[in-house]
């Protein structure tokens, strides 16, 4: 019987908890990116009303899925300064499997017959108006053709896009200006996952108009950017950690390894 080293051990406990990190966030993104909200409405302020694209005026509208959407731009990062670009492949491929899966049972399960009292408890909203939770329970967690394939094409065209540009970068860095490679890399590949996910789900898919599409990825896109900046010294933080519990011989050689990957 093979004996597994405490360095490889950590090595694999690295590894599952990012994994866990980066699907469970990414899964939750998804399930409740259906949802647009209103910065300015959650802040108690007037809309923006910026003027762009002739007649189209941008308010900062939102898709949900970004307020936890940071949270898999640092998980990316790390795997892909540990792990390379293959560790990011693997969780990302396992991430749309799952993503799919999430979708086949919610698919299912809306289209269950309701039970009747299930029905009579919950016929009314807090004001006492008429309300049909199984049509509210549907429209919320049934989403459309549409919002899955924009949704999945989106996750992985960031997803690689975003490995080799960190790469790329890595190649003029080195082991520093880690700001630089995991920033560079997320602002590239979210510029590209603000417009494909909208532009499938809601343009092609939907009855969005085009103006719509720019006006919502532009906001987004302008949240994610400035995000990535605000959330750079998390970075760091995890590092440090991240380097504390491999120590930092092996913390240097599993860099070196994920550098120098294909």
């Amino acid at each position: 019987m093979q004996h597994t080293s405490p360095s490889e051990k950590r090595r694999t406990h690295l590894f599952l908890v990012l994994s866990a990190i980066f699907i469970a966030n990414a899964l939750l993104a998804e399930l409740i990116g259906v949802k647009i909200f209103s910065a300015e409405a959650l802040l108690g302020i007037p809309g923006a009303q910026i003027p762009v694209l002739a007649d189209t005026r941008l308010d900062f509208n939102l898709t949900a899925g970004v307020i936890i959407w940071p949270v898999v731009f640092i998980s990316t990062d790390i795997i892909n300064e540990y792990f390379g670009k293959a560790g990011v492949r693997k969780v990302s491929v396992l991430t749309v499997l799952l993503i799919l899966y999430a979708f086949l049972v919610i698919s299912i399960v809306t289209g269950l017959p309701p039970a009747p009292f299930w029905l009579d408890v919950n016929n009314t909203d807090a004001q006492g108006n008429p309300f049909n939770i199984n049509y509210a329970f549907n429209s919320v967690y049934r989403q459309g053709l549409g919002i899955i394939v924009g949704s999945v094409v989106a996750f992985l065209l960031s997803q690689f896009l975003d490995a080799t540009v960190f790469h790329w970068l890595r190649r003029f860095t080195g082991s520093s200006k880690i700001w630089l490679r995991a920033t560079g890399s997320t602002l590239v590949s979210q510029l590209v996952d603000s417009f494909v996910v909208l532009f499938v789900a809601f343009f092609l898919f939907g009855n969005w108009p085009m103006e719509q599409v720019l006006s919502v990825a532009i906001i987004n896109y302008i949240y994610k950017f400035c995000i990535a900046i605000l959330l750079t010294p998390l970075l760091y933080v995890a590092h440090y950690v991240i380097d504390r519990y491999l120590g930092q011989k092996e913390a240097t050689h599993l860099m070196e390894e994920a550098s120098i990957e294909n």
